[in-house]
């Protein structure tokens, strides 16, 4: 059974075979996350990419003061926040850029079209200011628990839970009036 402890040891006797596990290991749940946070393929791909290529160069340093998925995850988050934020310095504005990625949620293969309901969801959380979407797609998604986001993300756990909160509220009010 692979696990986190597993990859650790098999890094420190061979490094490339390690990494290879690490990838086997975090590949999906992490360009899931990503994806829910960028929509497209593409772009999840690309980022997905540069976040193993930061986790290889970077592993040797690897502290241990949390998980290696909890520091993975921090990588993946923070490299979507600085592609979504280069995305906001090239649009005029923010609600181009929620425009940009519910066009492309509706011309990708992201949710079950036959399912309106789903598709209205995802254009909620897409509606959702990016520190709300970020704790509510690792919540709700990825299941993590508030400690774990707050390592992730470097916030306090109350803070979480009020974006959290707000989050549920907002994708309420969305599916009531939408």
């Amino acid at each position: 059974m692979i696990n986190e402890d597993k990859i650790r040891e098999v890094w420190a006797s061979n490094p490339e075979r390690g990494f290879k596990l690490l990838i086997d290991f975090f590949q999906q749940p992490i360009y899931w996350h990503i994806r829910r946070l960028v929509v497209s393929h593409e772009n999840a791909e690309d980022i997905l990419q540069e976040v193993f290529i930061r986790v290889f160069r970077h592993l040797p340093q690897f502290r241990e003061e949390s998980s290696l998925g909890t520091w993975i995850y921090r990588i993946a988050t923070n490299e979507c926040l600085r592609f979504l934020n280069m995305r906001k310095e090239q649009a005029v504005s923010a609600e181009e850029v929620q425009e940009e990625l519910m066009n492309k949620l509706m011309a990708s293969d992201y949710v079950d079209y036959e399912n309106e309901m789903a598709v209205k969801f995802q254009q909620a959380i897409l509606m959702l200011p990016e520190k709300q979407r970020v704790v509510f797609n690792l919540r709700y998604y990825d299941e993590l628990e508030y400690e774990e986001i707050s390592r992730i993300t470097d916030t306090k756990v109350d803070t979480l839970k009020v974006n959290y909160h707000y989050a549920k509220e907002k994708i309420k009010e969305y599916m009531i009036n939408n």
